[in-house]
This record gives C-alpha cells, sequence and structure tokens, in this order.
C-alpha cells in the first residue's frame, strides 16, 4: 500500500515543500530511503522502528520503500522522521490516508516514542502556511512554529498522540505562540565605562548611522567593555525585522525561545572562527555568524588574528547587506546586514605607544601586524578610533560620563531625523542620494579636498566621511553640514601603519 505525507525541506532560509511517500509491499523484510537522504535520514530507519514498537504500534513485516520527492534535491536533518512513521502507519492502515490530507509534520522522535524538537520550526510554518497546510511538530518546535500567524500548529507530546489525534480519538488545541518580549534585555551601561570620550562618541556614531567602527588600542584599554555596550544604544526591532532575525537564528538552531527576537543580536566569534563558520556553509548551508548578528551587532575581537580568508570575505557582505554561499547543486542568500564593530591591538605585544610599558616589537613587526587587514577591508570602516589606556589617575579624576538611555536617545532621534529625510539610515545613501543630502558649503568643500591629497583618500573613502559628517550632523539637530561636523568626521580616519 501507497500513503503520502508533506513535510519540509530547508534551503538557506526557504522551506521547500517534501512529500515523503511510502510503500509497503509483500516480500523479505528490508527497508530502503531514496531521494537523496543523508545519514540522519538514513538512520531515521531504526529511530522509527524502535519507536513504533515502544509505542505499541505496529511496524510493517515486508518491503519497505520510502521516497522523499522531489528526488534531486538533498534531504538532511531528523525531522523526517515523524512523517515517516506517519507513512508507514498510514501504508499499514493505521492512520487514514483522509486524515493527512491538509497536514504537514515534521519532528524527531526518540526510541521510546516521545518526540523531539528540531531546527527551523520558524520557517517550516511559513512552508505550512503558504500551501495553507495545518502543521503537526513536537510541543516544544510548536510554540516557536505559532510566532507565524495564520498557522495552525499542533504540539503532540509522542507519536501515540498524534495518531489518535489524526484519528480523531484525541482532541488537540492548537500550540499558542510564546510571550512577545518587547523590552531591552539587560545590557552594560555605558556610565561602567570610565574616561574614553572619544571612543563613547565614536560609537554614539556608528550606533546613529549604523557606521562600521574599529577601535585600536593597549589590552585594557577598555575596547571590549565599549562593544558590549553598543546593543543597548540600538532601537528594538520591528515585526518585520524581528521576524526576519527569528527565521535566521530559527534555521541555525539558535534561537532561544520566547517571542520573536526584538532586540538587536550582539555575536562575538572567537578568531579561530572558519570562514564558513562565519559565513555559513554545510551540505546544505545554514547561516553563519555574520548572518546571525543581521540587524545587530558583530564584534570581532583581535582582529588582526582572524585568518586572512574570514576577513575578506567579510568585504562583500560589508558592502550589500548580503553573503551568497554557492554550492554544486544550487546558491544560497543570507541577509547580513550588520554593524560591525572591530578591536585590536596596535602591535603583536599590545603595547606600542603605552606611556608606561615599552613596545617590544619592531617596525618590520608592526607593519605585518597591521598589514593582516587589507587596504580594502580597512576602507570599509566608516569610523576609526584610538582607545588608550588609562593610567590609574586618570581613571580616579574621569568624570562620570552619560548614561546607556540618555546617548540612546539622541540615537533614536537622529535615526527619525534621517527615516524622515531620505528613508534609510546613513551608512545606506549611495550615489545620487549621498550628493543629495550631503550638500557642502564652500569652506566645508574646502576642507574636505585638502583632506583627500592629504590622506591621499579613496572614492570610497571620500563618502563614508560624507555620511559620516551627515551623521554627526544628525545628531547635533543639524540639517546643513558645517565645517565642525566635517572636520569631526576626518578626526575619524588613520592609518594602521
Amino acid at each position: 500500500m501507497l500513503a503520502q505525507v508533506r513535510t519540509y525541506s530547508l534551503y538557506g532560509l526557504e522551506a521547500v515543500p517534501v512529500t515523503v511517500e511510502v510503500d509497503v509491499s509483500a516480500g523479505m523484510p528490508s527497508y530502503t530511503v531514496v531521494g537523496l537522504p543523508d545519514k540522519a535520514v538514513e538512520e531515521s530507519r531504526e529511530r522509527v522502528r524502535a519507536a513504533l514498537k515502544n509505542a505499541g504500534l505496529p511496524y510493517p513485516q515486508g518491503r519497505v520503500v520510502v521516497n522523499l520527492a522531489p528526488a534531486e534535491q538533498r534531504k538532511e536533518g531528523s525531522h523526517y522522521d515523524l512523517p515517516i512513521a506517519l507513512g508507514l502507519l498510514c501504508a499499514q492502515g493505521v492512520v487514514p490516508q483522509a486524515g493527512l490530507e491538509g497536514v504537514a509534520a515534521a519532528g524527531e522522535v526518540g526510541l521510546d516514542g516521545e518526540l523531539r524538537p528540531v531546527p527551523g520550526a520558524v520557517n517550516l510554518a511559513l512552508g505550512a502556511l503558504a500551501e495553507g497546510f495545518r502543521l503537526l511538530m513536537p510541543a516544544a518546535s510548536a510554540r516557536e512554529a505559532a510566532l507565524i500567524e495564520g498557522v495552525e500548529v499542533y504540539g503532540p507530546q509522542s507519536l501515540r498522540q498524534v495518531v489518535e489525534f489524526l484519528t480523531g480519538e484525541r482532541a488537540l488545541e492548537p500550540a499558542p505562540p510564546p510571550d512577545a518580549v518587547e523590552a531591552l534585555e539587560a545590557v552594560p551601561d555605558l556610565l561602567d565605562v570610565k574616561g574614553q570620550a572619544k571612543a563613547k562618541r565614536a560609537l554614539e556614531i556608528a550606533a546613529a548611522g549604523g557606521h562600521h567602527l574599529l577601535m585600536v588600542g593597549t589590552p585594557g584599554s577598555g575596547k571590549t567593555m565599549l562593544a558590549k555596550r553598543m546593543p543597548g544604544l540600538l532601537p528594538l526591532l520591528g515585526r518585520e525585522e524581528a521576524l526576519e532575525v527569528t527565521r535566521i537564528h530559527s534555521a541555525a538552531g539558535k534561537f532561544a525561545g520566547g517571542g520573536l527576537i526584538r532586540t538587536p543580536p550582539y555575536r562575538a566569534p572567537h578568531a579561530t572562527i572558519s570562514d564558513v563558520g562565519l559565513i555559513g556553509g554545510g551540505s546544505v548551508p545554514k547561516p553563519g555568524e555574520i548572518s546571525l548578528a543581521h540587524r545587530g551587532v558583530l564584534f570581532m575581537d583581535e582582529f588582526p588574528e582572524f585568518s586572512r580568508d574570514a576577513l575578506e570575505v567579510l568585504r562583500q557582505p560589508l558592502e550589500d547587506g548580503t553573503v551568497t554561499v554557492s554550492r554544486a547543486r544550487a546558491s544560497f542568500t543570507f541577509p547580513a546586514r550588520f554593524l560591525l564593530l572591530a578591536a585590536m591591538n596596535p602591535c603583536p605585544c599590545g603595547w606600542f605607544g603605552d606611556p608606561e610599558r615599552n613596545c617590544a616589537c619592531t617596525p618590520a613587526q608592526r607593519m605585518r601586524y597591521a598589514g593582516r587587514i587589507s587596504g580594502p577591508l580597512l576602507d570599509r570602516f566608516d569610523l576609526v578610533v584610538e582607545v588608550p589606556r588609562l593610567t590609574p589617575e586618570e581613571l580616579a579624576r574621569a568624570p562620570e560620563g552619560e548614561s546607556t538611555a540618555a546617548v540612546r536617545e539622541r540615537v533614536l532621534a537622529a535615526r527619525e531625523r534621517m527615516k524622515a529625510r531620505q528613508g534609510k539610515l546613513n551608512r545606506e545613501l549611495f550615489g545620487r542620494a549621498l550628493r543629495q543630502h550631503t550638500v557642502l558649503s564652500p569652506s566645508s568643500e574646502a576642507l574636505l579636498q585638502a583632506a583627500t591629497k592629504r590622506l591621499a583618500l579613496t572614492a570610497r573613502s571620500y563618502d563614508r566621511i560624507l555620511r559620516v559628517a551627515r551623521t554627526i550632523a544628525d545628531l547635533s539637530n543639524s540639517e546643513p553640514i558645517q565645517e565642525a561636523h566635517l572636520a569631526e568626521a576626518l578626526t575619524y580616519r588613520r592609518s594602521l601603519g
């Protein structure tokens, strides 16, 4: 007897419909899975066999063929367990085929017949919504999938409950969505950082305009402390942005539960991460760290210690806001519009320029260290700021700075001015729009031309200075860009050589 069960396969962030076809016929007992399954799908045979037996449900004695259609697409993951089990039961007449009409299923089964959560529940629910199907998932995944409005998601605890639901013996209520979390998560306050007024100012400008920031300073100067306080300066995500971010984290198996992710993500990968871990990958690619930081902050400490390949793959996402991962069978595009915060020491030993400790590095070593960051990558930072180490005396004398709440208020006001004027952040101004919204006075134009020659600015750096000056003017509630705004923007351009 032939049975069919609908499920979905995750390709990037998209849920692609997959039909699980199960044929049970007379013959020597055998079990074959076709349709490009990976190892996890092939191993479903033993999980499903034990789950059916321990749940008191029959397992067919005969020749079993499971086909995952369409056959040319690679299938991976344990969420095929539940539709395969239902197909086996339907082929034996335990579950009527009519009961599976308009129903999609996804979930891993334990050997005891309990259902276990699977990644990508939000994306699978979007697939079911597109087809108008109801969705059966493990209870832990069902609440996550219920974030998607318009789709009925049921969360049974076990395989036995699924069978009773499909045969009409048990009633299940649709899973309720988790409680929405609207407030910012607890983040450290800028008040905790003593001194470093210029670095705090750079952090404010970066948060307001979405500009990428590189901090250079000796060990213990406060670079990491500053970076951890950046998410508190950013606005909460709107519903569409939150859904986009939640989909990414769900597909990567990083969704921690609760409502839509409203707080800007903060990701801080270690310098030993591979380029695949950073941009995404796998036989069926999953999002990497730069996509997990979408609409949030990516902090890369010890920036030159990252591999050259990992650093260079950042160049295209920093410009385009997306990353494309190509494989033999398909290409996948993930969103990656993040704010990059990077931190580095001024030299390999870390003490070059420190007033109290001597640097042990030669000029050649310092040049090689700085040379680990290519010119084109360095050119993509809108702001480069020095973060010097303060002495105990300087820390004691440092006045108390502003709180995160006070700075965030200015950031939000500046962003509102940007959106009212041009409908986007200043970081996203290019070409004609950039020229339209960054008109300079004759004196400001003369200052910028002189700086371009003296600093040997590239065309990209020239435009970045204009964007930063536009943001500084917005923070000052000034529509025209004054000479002082441009002068401050120029102070955030420096060489690492």
